[in-house]
């Protein structure tokens, strides 16, 4: 079942979470292949891997606090350091492959960054 967003002031916001929606009802992750989803802001960037099947989410890993990857921050290189470590904790866990929801932003950038270290480091995306 579908979401209701409510009422959002900012417009680009707004279109944000139509599109997570959208993607969203199409990418469903298994315990063999998990969801990988990145959540990011001006101060933070948040990568959480779930298994939709089972309702849990295995693993996380961000920019701060306790599961942190030491010096990353929200930028290209700290996207790089995130998406090695999700890559280390995914072979950790036995798990070659995966897929990957956008959250509705734009493959680009910090976001194109992340999918590219997980992938480096040898998990199919």
């Amino acid at each position: 079942m579908r979401k209701k967003i409510g009422k959002v002031a900012d417009v680009s916001t707004a279109r944000r979470q139509r599109r997570r929606l959208a993607i969203r009802k199409k990418v469903s992750g298994t315990s063999e292949r998990p969801r990988i989803v990145a959540q990011k802001s001006n101060k933070h960037l948040t990568v959480q891997v779930i298994d939709d099947v089972a309702g849990k989410t295995l693993f996380s890993v961000q920019t701060y606090g306790k599961n942190a990857v030491a010096g990353a921050k929200p930028n290209k290189d700290g996207a790089k350091a995130v998406g090695t470590k999700v890559a280390e904790q995914l072979k950790g866990q036995k798990i070659e492959t995966a897929v990957f929801d956008r959250a509705g932003y734009r493959y680009h950038g910090v976001i194109a960054e992340l999918v590219g270290a997980v992938r480096e480091n040898g998990i199919r995306v």
